[in-house]
């Protein structure tokens, strides 16, 4: 999503894309719940402005503007005049507005939207945000530097005292006529107290391009960037704090107990330890809880009441006491783990599945030569196993056990050519398997027979869950996937960041939460319509030369490995306009000639990780 406003307290709108086209959405309940209003075909919508309940526009990719009248009830195309990209629009009455885009463009309307000028900025650089303070006086931000007017955008002059540290401006935003804000690819929020002659800068703390910034009152805003980090200011910018979920590491595995407890782990590319998180509230709060100093890479956690649950990692653990302390119960531990009762668990590894019966203390332990990512039984006796041939293949693979895990069976055929990553059941006869490439394949007869479905995605997906029979969410590559009809059709759900998401779990059929790189968690409280997120910025781990660039880039890192590699730019307001797959490369080189002057989000991605990085192609 690129851009949200609110007519009052209740009504707001967000537009965007889904991926597959523009998306606006409309709250008519403070944001509690959110309804499409609008979907078609194009590049997607960046940025979304109402002049007054009814009437209201928004504009993006390849000069798209879009207007309604009747309060997003209905939305007609406007002729705009040119194909550049339009990355910002403002209304000071319901005649006049503006908007303004790549190449220097600014077009300016006086009859609602019927007919569009062309002004002349002075700049064939990228605008990227526009604010009028009244109906003569109006800002934007262009490159490294604030244009204002004074005359209802006949001329502009350079205001760009104090903008020192900065590369490029992106969004901003006035509380008064005489103070604004304006943010940066760098993290850097700049203030004016004197309608723009003079600027002194703020660090956020965190070194990203905020693309959005917005304030309730004189006191109180918001900046939001283009990956989901949230930063917040109380004191009119003197100091920003980040909403976040207390790490920066990845989350892989999420499990609640009951409505309130819930517990979530992961791991580092470091193997940093205390990757333990517990919520007693339902997820609102977050604490770090102690975890054995050799409980690296945590993968996975399974709770069998309230107090008692496990974790997998270089070991197996489990605790009797909520999570306050942990014992070693095995050597050697897996990917996933599963329990049908209090005593009887099973977890599933790289080459082995192991079972207990009494609570962890013993294992057995049984072999086989695929590598296992995901276990799930439908009931005491039946369960399920997927995973892959390991040694370059990576075909997918189902195991199955009719008799509690004493022997099991390869299904023939798994229905797909590649890896699974989770496998559940809604009954004994009816599961889902989902894994890379976009697969979800479905059984409903116990494992017998596979159907392709089809996601509509090509990424990798990770974790499946079906809070009902009909009802069930898929999660990978930052999208949440949805149906409401046992698989049959897929919807692309928002979920509020282009971060990996490992693990979905719901704990009714409304209420539910994903865990996913970079600390993220989401929430859920209205069956996926919208999910709230808190997240902290990560560490840095790939680079890109040159940058700025023109030609070629070329992309390296420490999570690089001889394996796939996803590369997919985006523009500045989420417009995918490049996505290339690459195979066993130590580095990739990208040909970026073809793109427009100016910034760009490079999300790369490997099965070690994932990470979005800054491009400028000037």
């Amino acid at each position: 999503m690129s851009s949200v406003y609110f007519t009052d307290s209740n009504t707001g709108y967000i537009a965007g894309s889904t991926g597959f086209g523009n998306l606006i959405l409309k709250t008519d309940d403070a944001g509690n719940t959110w309804n499409t209003i609008y979907t078609g075909t194009g590049g997607g919508l960046a940025s979304i402005f109402f002049s007054d309940a009814n009437n209201g526009f928004t504009v993006g990719a390849e000069g798209t503007i879009f207007k309604t009248t009747n309060a997003g009830s209905t939305w007609v195309s406007l002729t705009s005049g040119t194909n550049y990209n339009l990355n910002s629009v403002f209304f000071t009455d319901d005649n006049t507005g503006y908007t303004v885009g790549n190449n220097g463009k600014i077009l300016k309307t006086i009859n609602g939207g019927i007919s569009w000028d062309t002004l002349s900025s002075g700049t064939n650089n990228p605008l990227n945000s526009v604010f009028f303070t009244d109906a003569n006086t109006g800002y934007m931000t262009a490159w490294d530097v604030v244009l204002k007017t004074n005359n209802a955008g006949t001329s502009w002059t350079v205001e760009s005292n104090g903008f020192i540290y900065s590369n490029k401006l992106l969004s901003l935003y006035f509380t008064d006529a005489n103070t604004g804000y304006v943010t940066d690819i760098d993290g850097y929020v700049y203030k004016t107290t004197n309608a723009g002659a003079t600027w002194t800068s703020k660090y956020t703390g965190i070194d990203i391009d905020f693309v959005s910034i917005f304030f309730s009152d004189a006191n109180t805003g918001y900046a939001v960037s283009g990956i989901g980090n949230i930063i917040k200011t109380t004191n009119a910018g003197i100091s920003w704090t980040p909403l976040s979920s207390g790490t920066n590491e990845w989350l892989a595995s999420v499990y609640f107990p009951d409505a309130s407890i819930g517990y979530a782990v992961g791991h580092s590319m470091g193997n940093t330890p205390n990757l333990i998180l517990k919520t007693t509230n339902g997820g609102i709060s977050w604490t770090s809880l102690y975890s054995p100093q050799d409980a690296y890479n945590l993968s996975s956690v399974f709770f069998t009441d309230i107090n008692i649950g496990y974790i997998l990692g270089t070991a197996i653990y489990k605790t009797i006491d909520g999570g306050a302390s942990w014992n070693t119960l095995r050597n050697g531990g897996g990917f996933s783990i599963f329990f049908t009762n209090a005593n009887t668990g099973y977890v599933v590894g790289y080459d082995y599945i192991l079972k207990t019966t009494d609570a962890g203390l013993t294992w057995t332990s049984t072999a086989f030569n695929y590598a296992l990512n995901s276990v799930y039984f439908p009931d005491s006796t039946t369960g399920y196993a997927v995973g892959y041939y390991p040694g370059g293949t990576y075909f997918g693979i189902v195991l199955k056990t009719s008799d509690a895990g004493m022997t099991w069976n390869e299904v023939l055929p798994s229905g797909t050519s590649y890896q699974l990553n989770s496998v559940f059941f809604t009954n004994t006869n009816t599961g889902y398997a989902v894994g890379n490439r976009g697969t979800i394949i479905k059984t409903i007869d116990g494992g017998t027979t596979w159907m392709n479905l089809s996601s509509g995605s090509l990424d990798i997906l990770n974790s499946v869950f079906f809070p009902t029979s009909d009802k069930g969410y898929v999660i990978g590559e930052g999208d949440i996937f949805k149906t409401i009809d046992g698989g049959t059709t897929w919807s692309l759900d928002s979920s509020g960041t282009w971060n990996t998401l490992n693990s979905i779990f719901f704990t009714d059929s409304t209420t539910g939460y994903a865990v996913g790189d970079d600390g993220t968690i989401l929430k859920t409280g209205n069956g996926g319509i919208t999910f709230v997120q808190e997240h902290k910025s990560g560490s840095v781990t790939f680079t890109i030369c040159p940058n700025p660039a023109n030609n070629k880039i070329t992309i390296t890192g420490s999570k690089m490995v001889q394996e796939e590699i996803l590369v997919t730019v985006f523009t500045i307001n989420g417009e995918q306009v490049m996505n290339k797959q690459f195979l066993n490369q130590y580095q990739v080189e990208l040909d970026v000639s073809m793109l427009a002057k100016g910034i760009y989000l490079v999300k790369i991605q490997s099965k070690k990780g994932l990470e979005v990085k800054k491009l400028v192609v000037d």
